[in-house]
């Protein structure tokens, strides 16, 4: 992946531990290593946490703009996550593509397998373009 594309990790994704691996126009990839604090009472992955993995991946692909300097923000409006199986090996990896859209919504599907290749989450999502952040310093 393009280095100045990456953005630091924020507060709530520090917490969890993904990380960013592939982002492309309409695409993106998301690794998160499967770490006993994110299990549920059963000691699986939360479902809260395969909906944050989701929605991230979803939200960057409909977001991308290839310029570091620019970033297009975006909100849920929808989200709609179906559990398929439980995670098993070391870590599963969310993959999110944008679908369609127009001027001020983009439409998602996502996914999300484990290490040995099962899928174990689907997702699809609506969101809302909110403009852009233009992250160039100013003198």
């Amino acid at each position: 992946m393009r280095k100045p594309l990456i953005e630091p990790p924020y507060p709530f994704q520090e917490t969890l531990g993904f990380t960013l691996t592939s982002w492309t126009d309409g695409a993106c990839t998301l690794e998160q290593p499967l770490k006993d604090h994110l299990g549920n009472r059963y000691r699986i992955l939360h479902g809260g946490v395969h909906a944050t993995l989701l929605d991230t991946a979803m939200g960057f692909a409909v977001s991308y703009t290839g310029d570091p300097e620019l970033r297009q923000l975006v909100m849920t409006l929808s989200l709609n996550v179906s559990y398929l199986g439980v995670a098993s090996g070391t870590h599963v990896i969310a993959t999110g593509r944008k679908t369609g859209g127009g001027r001020s919504t983009a439409f998602a599907s996502g996914e999300i397998h484990d290490s040995t290749g099962a899928l174990i989450a689907t997702a699809t999502g609506v969101f809302r373009y909110r403009g852009t952040e233009n992250r160039k310093e100013t003198p």
